[in-house]
């Protein structure tokens, strides 16, 4: 390899069908990769929660935070993993993403990282993190205790629609009934979860708003 090659960092994603995987690797695979500095501190929102959840905050491409009209572009699995690349700290790295409908199967995929994805959207997506997905990585996984796990909430902007101070809205089930009851993830809750779990990071990001934590593109380094 030549001493100019970025290095190349194999990720793997887990988590449940539908709770957005495929969007965010859409995302990040076509957007205008970040420049991240160690004094980065996004000035268009403040920080959902102190530091020990998201650090600093960053945008992929220009307007990110706001919806656009296009569509993502649809990903291929046959194409993972998927590359994306990003400078941190003035270097170059190439990050491959794959997940678990790799054409290789999943795990026999050897992950310099793991991210377990949930649906903020779906407080059950984040129990099947615990019960289910924890043990595919200590299962699979248990080769290199050194391996980072990060859990990773996606769809973060279902909560701009949410009050904070822990009114429950009500839900829509998926026979289209409405429904009572809490159909959000609170930060601190997922934070919980992770640290049960012995996770190294918890990061949240939203592909609709583009706003992705620069602490979980550090982590990776």
């Amino acid at each position: 390899m030549a001493y100019d090659d970025p290095p190349e960092i194999p990720i793997l994603l887990l988590g449940d069908s539908g709770v957005g995987k495929s969007t965010f690797l859409s995302y990040v695979s076509h957007k205008t990769p970040p420049h991240l500095n160690p004094h980065l501190h996004s000035t268009t929102s403040p920080p959902l929660l102190t530091s020990l959840l998201l650090h600093s905050r960053l945008t992929l491409g220009n307007n990110a935070l706001h919806a656009s009209s296009k569509p993502l572009p649809t990903l291929h699995d046959l194409n993972q993993p998927f590359p994306f690349n990003i400078s941190l700290y003035a270097r170059k790295y190439r990050f491959e993403f794959s997940d678990t409908a790799s054409p290789t199967h999943y795990t026999l995929l050897r992950p310099a990282v793991i991210i377990l994805c949930y649906s903020i959207a779906s407080p059950e997506s984040l129990s099947s993190l615990k019960t289910n997905w924890k043990s595919v990585v200590e299962g699979h996984f248990n080769y290199d205790e050194e391996i980072p796990v990060i859990v990773l909430g996606l769809q973060r902007d279902v909560r701009e629609k949410e009050d904070y101070d822990g009114l429950v809205r009500t839900g829509v089930g998926r026979d289209g009934r409405e429904r009572g009851g809490r159909d959000i993830v609170y930060p601190q809750e997922a934070l919980r979860v992770a640290q049960e779990m012995r996770c190294d990071r918890y990061c949240e990001c939203s592909a609709l708003t583009g706003e992705v934590s620069a602490e979980f593109f550090r982590r990776f380094t």
